[in-house]
């Protein structure tokens, strides 16, 4: 009979297959690093990893997303008429509710960890069916916290 951690670690492989299928690097990446993390000494250490491994991944997508403002690539005269025209103001206001929605998903997912679970199968699905980007669970969670009426 299969233990939990067994079940867990067979679950993280089926998740290193799907990204690998998918070609989603992503997914990939963070499934090998988990295995590795789960079958070594390096184990004693998700405590921080479930405390700031969603911090620090929204800090290093953060850093992504701030990158061509700090490069140089998207000049500063582009920001300026972003407030001008009515796509850019869409996009404005569509980015602050994607950030609204991904902070109620955060505060969904700390309160109701039995919803994970689905959010995670949702997105893997997402991305491997419909080639979409992992950044999904926060935003799935944030809609769903709309659903279930989570403050």
């Amino acid at each position: 009979m299969m233990t939990s951690l067994d079940l867990n670690l067979a679950v993280l492989f089926i998740l290193l297959a799907c990204g690998i299928l998918s070609n989603n690097s992503s997914i990939t990446i963070a499934s090998a690093v988990l295995i590795i993390v789960k079958v070594s000494p390096l184990s004693a250490y998700f405590p921080f990893l479930q405390s700031h491994a969603l911090n620090i991944g929204i800090t290093i997508l953060t850093i992504g997303v701030l990158t061509p403002i700090a490069s140089g690539k998207l000049a500063g005269d582009s920001l300026i008429k972003s407030f001008l025209s009515i796509k850019s103001l869409c996009a404005i206001a569509i980015g602050l509710l994607v950030a609204w929605l991904g902070g109620r998903g955060v505060k969904l997912m700390s309160s109701q960890p039995d919803v994970i679970a689905g959010l995670l199968i949702g997105t893997v699905a997402g991305v491997a069916l419909f080639k979409g980007v992992p950044v999904g669970p926060l935003i799935a969670a944030g809609i769903l916290s709309l659903i279930v009426s989570q403050k």
